[in-house]
């Protein structure tokens, strides 16, 4: 006999997890297929780690409402749990006097978004904050942070699994079935079959290949996937003099070269935007090159020859380049008419800081008819 589960979550990454969490502890019987042989392997263990505080996106789209409830779910939860997390506060930087309206700009944007707890900074309150960072004027985002991801997401799995919910690694999910009148089907590589009512994609990159290969999906209904690599570059001259994450003036459509931190202390540059066709980890130590004179607008004690390569990581995105930056798509039965069925395409940056306000979308999307 085939067997049946009330929902399958396809992709063990943070946003899979945190949504098997939520729907395993509403009392449903949940199942997580992972291709890999580990959670997280993906876009959830290659990003910058931040608590995003919700700033840059635009009003009124799912990115900055997720964001914004998402990050104080996300600190509450960390706190309950004991995830590495620091509060450590990000500092958007204004390099020259020209600059200075954008700041304006920006905290208003912010304001619009509930970010409301931004704080102007002249260059003796940059100074007073960071001695080494220089600058005309800046905004303090107090709600900015960083979290260990992979603590993270061993906490939403230890929580899924206590709530009953089951984790299958390397379960690669081939091909399925969702015409209507039918029950859904998911056919696992080595496993065999197994029926669901209600079935989440957070696949991250396979997204578009899971609902591509569902029997009854409609092809028109699946969007275009662009890739955009970001790569990290870490320095190799001790540490840096700086104790919050340092953002410039977003300039081009872009956040520029920022630097972040990980728990440790540690520096690292970028993520820059590489678009590619391919989902490849490798960091060129070339493209360094480029970064050096970004850096020292706002750090011109940057030694030569101190960045190295870190890592890279590959955002699925659903724009290109010269296109406005698209919002998260989470595709339910009302967007493409099957039920019990919900993809979610184009969680990249802010979908760690999101994941919890994302999981609780989810559940509301699908109700409880749905899942029994």
């Amino acid at each position: 006999m085939v067997e049946t589960v009330d929902a399958v979550v396809v992709g063990a990454g943070v946003v899979g997890l945190a949504v098997a969490r939520d729907l395993a502890r509403a009392g449903h019987e949940v199942l997580v297929l992972e291709a890999e042989s580990a959670v997280g392997t993906q876009t959830s263990s290659h990003n910058s780690e931040v608590i995003h505080a919700g700033i840059y996106y635009p009003t009124g789209s799912r990115k900055a409402s997720a964001c914004v409830s998402g990050r104080e779910l996300l600190y509450r939860y960390c706190a309950d749990r004991g995830v590495p997390h620091r509060r450590l506060g990000k500092i958007i930087v204004a390099t020259a006097h020209d600059q200075i309206g954008r700041l304006d700009e920006i905290a208003s944007h912010a304001a619009a978004n509930g970010v409301t707890d931004l704080q102007k900074l002249d260059a003796s309150g940059l100074r007073g904050l960071e001695p080494h960072l220089v600058g005309v004027a800046g905004l303090l985002s107090p709600s900015t942070g960083i979290v260990d991801s992979h603590g993270l997401m061993r906490a939403l799995r230890a929580d899924a699994e206590a709530a009953g919910a089951g984790v299958a690694l390397g379960s690669r999910v081939v091909s399925g079935s969702v015409r209507e009148g039918s029950p859904m089907t998911l056919d696992v590589a080595d496993a065999g079959s197994l029926r669901c009512r209600a079935l989440i994609n957070c696949a991250g990159l396979g997204a578009w290949d899971l609902a591509g290969s569902l029997d009854g999906f409609p092809a028109d209904r699946i969007p275009a996937r662009r890739l955009a690599k970001g790569n990290y570059y870490s320095l190799s001259a001790g540490p840096v003099p700086f104790r919050r994450l340092i953002y410039p003036v977003p300039t081009d459509g872009g956040l520029g070269v920022h630097l972040t931190l990980d728990m440790g202390g540690a520096a690292r540059f970028g993520p820059d935007v590489e678009w590619t066709d391919q989902v490849d980890y490798r960091v060129d130590p070339d493209r360094a090159d480029r970064f050096y004179a970004e850096i020292r607008r706002y750090w011109p004690e940057l030694p030569d020859h101190a960045l190295a390569p870190a890592y890279a990581g590959v955002r699925p995105k659903l724009s290109g380049p010269g296109e406005p930056a698209a919002d998260f798509l989470l595709q339910g039965p009302t967007e493409h008419g099957m039920p019990g069925l919900v993809n979610m395409f184009g969680i990249e940056s802010p979908g760690l800081t999101s994941c919890l306000a994302l999981a609780r979308d989810v559940r509301e999307m699908l109700g409880d008819d749905t899942l029994g």
